[in-house]
């Protein structure tokens, strides 16, 4: 069993090491090519440590190849994807006038896809001054947004992690807590993590919502859902899903309070720059995306719906109806079926943006890495007690609602409780 346990690791990670390595062969991109060679080697490195049985040195190993190399390289050197420059840019434009968008952007690198909330990320950057060149290490690797990103990530999930009662040392028990770092050194998480980081607030932020839905937090969850919401248009899917796992584990009163909390925040995070540039907010965060504005959207990887929607307009049609099929279709399974467990309510997120991201118009490969991180999140924490914690409450919640525990029913059918005597008052 051991020496099975062992092969099956050390495959895990030349897999990582061969998927890597594609990145250096094929990758037009720079920062990709890089951060290929350094993960190869990592994860070449913790197959051979796995295979001498050394399982911690193994993932220090992959964690240091595929992350804290390339990430600080890249950092330090100034180089990364262009999502790293626009969160930035954002930053500075709110702090200078305080709007979001560049009016009427003419090239692909002036458009700015995300909502408000992304260029606070961004502040760092702009506070500490500085475009890239001449900076100092100090102001390069504290102001640069991937840095903050992974902050967001990894706070959003310790405190998920807290609200489960996994506690500070993580999950006890063993195995699922080990999830969560072999997750973070995996190409899932630590080709994002270095080479932009965007979408890793957003996941961190899904994880949260999803973590206090199922330990009956309404406001923590709603908050966590209006950061998402703030940050991406993408996130809507996840305020469904949340709101479902507290209707059916906590009642509906918590559930409003959730979807009112998030909407709220949402709505406040949001509003002042729709309204300040409601023609870029639609031009750049909606057109953008899908393929409508008048750049072309990089994000054209040969999924079903860009294939679709290169047709011509009647495909692009074609996909956006299949689209809202595919969202409608999960949200009457959470009608019919809604989640009961945090594994459950990741799993049905995770094949809602699945199902949005192969579908869409315009996408990418790498963002199926949030639906896959979602699930392996919501393993890492799968540890004793959790499952109870979701449900163990509304059991306990109905079982006493039918029969208080300190009445029996004599005979005469009232309920006599004991204590009281026969003329109906309390000794």
């Amino acid at each position: 069993m051991t020496f099975s346990r062992t092969a099956r690791w050390a495959t895990g990670w030349l897999l990582a090491a061969a998927w890597a390595l594609s990145f250096p062969l094929f990758s037009s991109l720079a920062p990709h090519r890089l951060w290929g060679w350094c993960a190869a080697a990592g994860y070449l490195g913790a197959a051979a440590a796995t295979a001498l049985d050394r399982r911690r040195a193994a993932l220090a190993t992959a964690l240091l190849g595929a992350v804290a190399v390339p990430l600080l390289w890249l950092v330090l050197t100034g180089q990364g994807q262009s999502e790293v420059t626009v969160i930035e840019r954002s930053a500075r434009l709110l702090l200078e006038s305080g709007r979001l968008y560049v009016d009427r952007p003419a090239r692909v690198e002036e458009y700015t896809p995300y909502l408000p909330g992304m260029a606070l990320l961004g502040i760092p950057r702009a506070l500490l001054g500085g475009d890239g060149s001449g900076d100092g290490w100090a102001v390069r690797l504290l102001g640069d947004a991937r840095i903050w990103c992974a902050a967001a990530l990894f706070g959003c999930l310790w405190a998920a992690r807290r609200l489960l009662g996994g506690g500070p040392g993580g999950a006890p028990g063993g195995a699922p807590g080990r999830l969560l770092p072999v997750l973070v050194a995996s190409p899932v998480v630590a080709l994002p993590l270095a080479v932009s980081g965007v979408d890793l607030p957003l996941a961190g932020l899904c994880c949260l919502a999803l973590a206090a839905a199922a330990a009956g937090r309404p406001v923590p969850a709603g908050a966590a859902l209006a950061g998402a919401c703030a940050l991406k248009w993408t996130a809507l899917p996840a305020v469904a899903v949340a709101v479902a796992l507290l209707a059916v584990c906590r009642g509906g009163r918590p559930a409003v309070r959730c979807a009112l909390v998030a909407a709220a925040g949402t709505a406040l995070l949001v509003l002042p720059a729709a309204l300040l540039q409601p023609a870029e907010v639609w031009r750049q965060v909606f057109a953008f995306p899908t393929g409508r504005a008048e750049a072309p959207t990089p994000a054209s990887s040969p999924l079903p719906g860009h294939l679709l929607a290169g047709l011509g307009p009647w495909g692009w049609y074609l996909t956006v109806g299949l689209l809202l099929a595919g969202g409608l279709a999960v949200a009457l399974s959470l009608l019919a079926r809604p989640p009961r467990t945090v594994a459950a309510a990741a799993d049905r997120l995770a094949l809602g943006l699945t199902l949005a991201f192969l579908l869409a118009p315009a996408g990418r490969f790498g963002y199926l890495a949030l639906p896959v991180l979602l699930s392996v999140w919501a393993r890492s924490v799968a540890v004793p007690g959790v499952s109870r914690v979701v449900t163990g409450s509304f059991r306990h919640r109905h079982r006493h609602r039918h029969r208080h525990p300190h009445q029996h029913r004599p005979s005469g059918g009232r309920p006599e409780v004991r204590g009281e005597r026969p003329g109906g008052h309390f000794a």
